[in-house]
């Protein structure tokens, strides 16, 4: 079982995940991270750190935020690791709050 990322990281993108990941699991793209699934060792460090509540177990994960999990395995195939913490998206504070932007995922 692996971790995911859900909704409430897009447009925000902090990485105070990534700092902590002990095998580098964290993918990054324009607006968010996913992690890899074939990669996560299911460590649960990742999860206290984030500070808009965006990762789950595979298992915990809302049930309208299912699609991430499937989301999640796809964009690690072509999103580039993430292997320590950088800035937050400019916008974060003003996203961490907003609820259903799937609609804002960039690819």
């Amino acid at each position: 079982m692996a971790y995911v990322v859900t909704e409430s990281c897009i447009k925000c993108k902090y990485t105070d995940c990534v700092d902590v990941c002990p095998v580098d699991c964290f993918r990054e793209g324009p607006n968010m991270l996913v992690i890899d699934p074939d990669e996560c060792i299911d460590c649960t460090l990742c999860v206290a750190e984030c500070p808009v509540e965006a990762i789950y177990a595979e298992d915990d994960v809302p049930d309208n935020q299912r699609e991430f999990i499937a989301l999640n395995a796809e964009l690690a195939k072509s999103w580039k690791p993430l292997i320590e913490k950088k800035e937050e998206l400019p916008e974060a504070a003003e996203f961490s709050k907003v609820k259903d932007k799937r609609g804002l995922l960039q690819r």
